[in-house]
């Protein structure tokens, strides 16, 4: 079994390269909790379990929008912090969902304090770049903000990921099976609202009943993926011939 220490020092790294935004036509990748739970699941040894994971929390933050730039709610500090945490005790992908999202909302706080701490080197950069002094320019937007980005996100992964998991261990040995249950339902909604969402961004409304047929397909009558693939891809030709059938009549 990977070493809590192995795991809080993977979840912290995640954390922060996962929003360095060091090379920007990659580090979103870097923080989507599909790849954070594929490299959580190699260091745990067993990939299946962290993709699992990873692709359910990814599901419920897959219609957020960045409205101005500002996140609405921070999908890499919840992946990071629950996932390792789960794969440590044992939780399934309902509750491991269950336990990211108050995360996710933290993580905004974070944000806020980030943005207003560089509001200083955007002053010295100025400063800089009114002197000519590109060398200071580049230290101030690139090297100290990645600096204070490290001590800002690392740590507070760090322990939280460390202490974490025994602490989770505690709290449901205390919990009673009904509660786990309600979260459990609760965490199985999450992902399905979050593709809702998806469909609602994009206006078209009206592929929302094909959503709520998949959604009770597989809840109720124990579809797998593959099966719900092929009658999804059935319905969809359906529709498509039914549509040209109606336009050439």
């Amino acid at each position: 079994m990977t070493s809590n220490v192995t795991m809080a020092f993977t979840a912290g790294l995640l954390y922060f390269f996962g929003h360095s935004k060091v090379c920007y036509w990659f580090y979103d990748v870097l923080g989507q909790p599909l790849f954070i739970g594929m490299v959580f699941g190699l260091v745990a040894g067993d990939l299946k379990t962290g993709l699992l994971l990873g692709a359910s929390i990814q599901l419920v933050y897959l219609g957020m929008i960045f409205p101005g730039g500002n996140i609405p709610a921070d999908a890499t500090l919840a992946a990071v912090i629950a996932i390792p945490i789960a794969l440590k005790t044992g939780l399934d992908a309902e509750q491991a969902v269950i336990l990211a999202v108050p995360f996710g909302v933290l993580g905004v706080f974070i944000d806020q304090i980030r943005r207003t701490m560089n509001a200083m080197f955007i002053h010295s950069a100025d400063k800089y770049a009114e002197a000519g002094d590109s060398k200071g320019v580049f230290r101030t937007g690139i090297i100290y903000p990645l600096i204070q980005g490290f001590l800002l996100r690392f740590p507070i992964v760090f322990i939280t990921t460390y202490f974490g998991s025994d602490i989770v261990d505690r709290i449901l040995e205390l919990t009673p099976e009904w509660i786990m249950d309600g979260l459990a339902v609760a965490g199985g909604v999450l992902p399905a609202l979050g593709f809702a969402i998806v469909i609602y961004t994009i206006g078209q409304k009206k592929y929302l009943p094909y959503f709520i047929i998949g959604f009770f397909a597989v809840m109720y009558l124990g579809l797998n993926t593959m099966a719900a693939a092929v009658f999804g891809t059935c319905i969809a030709i359906l529709v498509i011939i039914s549509g040209k059938t109606e336009s050439e009549g």
